[in-house]
């Protein structure tokens, strides 16, 4: 698997290191400058573009242009950053990931393998097997629709119905899916919408068994096989844990809002628990809110505090993978369910990160750990 990537930088230093350590992971580089940039984003197709921040407004502006809105299209994108106080200003711009200059490259090899997972696991969401069914459809506070199911993905699905639909409207579908005549019913949200009636739809809260299913049937049903999995990445340190959410430490922390999975092995016993980044720390780590929209979600954060409390001498490997990109609803992922923030003092920091430097909340995170620490013992 190959992928594409736009490199934008005068840096001829960061140009040949970040080119080398792009080939290594199966990306080619096509280098080009700033003005050129925009030009080619709109008559080519790539799969991550990487922008240097030396030049602030044209870097931003290519930033802009990096986000298409066809269906189906997500690029990665990664900002060149000399100036670590502006990290935030780089990361509300657009960015994914944050490589500091002068490029290290263990610091671009672990931010790229991050980045090529979700590019994996983006490849894999995004493949869909078509088909047409008859789907029913009703819309949250509207009405029943006819409609025709035109092709299928674990994730989602595009329909063609009686009448448009309205984007980010929340609707529900049932279909009855071939050779089995199993019974399909989903909850999704319109990613896009066109007047003729034709939508994509995001599935929300889909059962893991469901999800199962559906993933089995495309890899059955498919031409040729979707692209696998990617793999877990490893060399994480959980240090620090609540009912609401979890700080991680990692070279290889994923985006902000993306959706990840936390896998803990240890001895015989496995426990993972589905969750969305809140705030990252370029080359350092992340931290993620616990995903609490359902009983089987919840069962899960549950599951993975036992099995820590329950064996504090045994230190459990901790991997975590891509979920998504983007996870649905951004803080309404996990209100459901939860206690109320002002009793989650980890979960507080973590929804309120914006304003604080990495040292202010790390700083911030020390003092809550130690607290707990003395309330503890």
């Amino acid at each position: 698997m190959t992928f594409e990537s736009l490199l934008v930088s005068k840096d001829e230093q960061a140009s040949s290191r970040l080119t080398s350590v792009l080939t290594a992971f199966d990306s080619a580089a096509h280098c080009c400058d700033y003005s050129e940039a925009i030009r080619r984003l709109s008559e080519e197709n790539f799969d991550a573009v990487i922008v240097d921040f030396d030049d602030p407004p044209s870097a931003a502006l290519i930033l802009q242009n990096a986000y298409k809105p066809s269906p189906g299209n997500k690029r990665i994108t990664i900002a060149l950053l000399s100036d670590r106080s502006k990290v935030r200003h780089v990361l509300g711009a657009g960015a994914n990931f944050v490589l500091y200059k002068p490029i290290s490259e263990r610091h671009a090899e672990a931010t790229l393998r991050a980045a090529t997972a979700l590019l994996k696991r983006e490849r894999r969401r995004a493949f869909r097997v078509a088909i047409q069914l008859p789907v029913q459809i009703r819309v949250e506070n509207g009405g029943a629709l006819e409609g025709i199911l035109l092709d299928l993905s674990e994730d989602g699905l595009d329909l063609l119905s009686a009448q448009p639909l309205c984007p980010s409207a929340i609707i529900a579908a049932q279909f009855t899916l071939p050779p089995a005549n199993a019974e399909i019913k989903v909850k999704g949200e319109v990613a896009w919408a066109n007047p003729n009636g034709e939508s994509g739809i995001r599935f929300i809260d889909l059962p893991e068994s469901l999800r199962s299913t559906l993933r089995d049937w495309v890899r059955a049903t498919a031409p040729e096989l979707p692209p696998e999995d990617p793999e877990p990445v490893s060399q994480c340190k959980l240090s620090d844990l609540s009912a609401g959410g979890c700080y991680v430490e990692t070279e290889s922390p994923f985006p902000e809002r993306a959706g990840i999975v936390l896998y803990l092995k240890a001895e015989e016993m496995e426990v993972q628990a589905e969750g969305q980044v809140l705030v990252m720390h370029p080359a350092f780590g992340m931290g993620i809110e616990f995903a609490a929209r359902t009983r089987e979600q919840r069962k899960q954060v549950e599951n993975l505090i036992e099995f820590l409390t329950t064996r504090p001498g045994i230190q459990p490997q901790l991997l975590v993978s891509p979920g998504t990109l983007s996870a649905p609803n951004g803080h309404k992922y996990s209100r459901a369910g939860r206690p109320d923030e002002g009793e989650d003092q980890l979960l507080h920091l973590l929804r309120n990160h914006e304003s604080m430097t990495q040292e202010e909340f790390l700083e911030e995170l020390h003092q809550q750990r130690n607290s707990h620490e003395v309330a503890s013992s």
